[in-house]
């Protein structure tokens, strides 16, 4: 896991995925700025878009599903309607049946990230609701390793 201070030293760069989201009216809490649960509603939306776009996810019918096992959210800086946001989406962690995303929040126009989170899910057999002993789906595995980030070579 990053430091904290790595994470908020994120840009757009880090990222092989960007989703943009225009922020709502009904996003901005009575602090007026967007509620943090909608931080999550938005990590989840920018993940099962990819995964319908780039792993054959289809959600009322694939035979492997996701499901959420940990989340966490860093925040620095907050954002609010009627802002554009720019969700980017990473893969740093692949296991069996498991991957672990990194999610960055950033406002259109501006430098600095917002938030940083991390999503953990669990692909399980819709049958069953366990995850299958042979692992993920290959067309999932192959889509997510297209984001996964790739540890540093050392130099020798």
């Amino acid at each position: 896991m990053a430091s904290k201070k790595d994470l908020k030293n994120r840009s757009r760069e880090d990222y092989a995925y960007i989703l943009e989201y225009r922020t709502r009216w009904s996003d901005n809490d009575m602090y007026d700025h967007m509620n943090n649960s909608i931080y999550n509603f938005l990590y989840d939306s920018v993940i099962n878009d990819y995964l319908m776009k780039h792993c054959g996810l289809q959600p009322p019918t694939s035979p492997q599903y996701g499901m959420v096992v940990h989340s966490h959210n860093d925040y620095f800086a907050s954002i609010s309607f009627p802002a554009c946001a720019e969700l980017a989406l990473r893969v740093n962690k692949i296991g069996n049946s498991s991957v672990t995303y990194e999610i960055a929040l950033f406002e259109k126009g501006v430098e600095g990230v917002r938030s940083v989170g991390e999503f953990v899910q669990v692909f399980v057999d819709r049958e069953t609701g366990r995850p299958n002993a042979r692992g993920m789906n290959p067309l999932l595995r192959e889509g997510l390793e297209r984001i996964l980030v790739k540890p540093p070579q050392s130099k020798i």
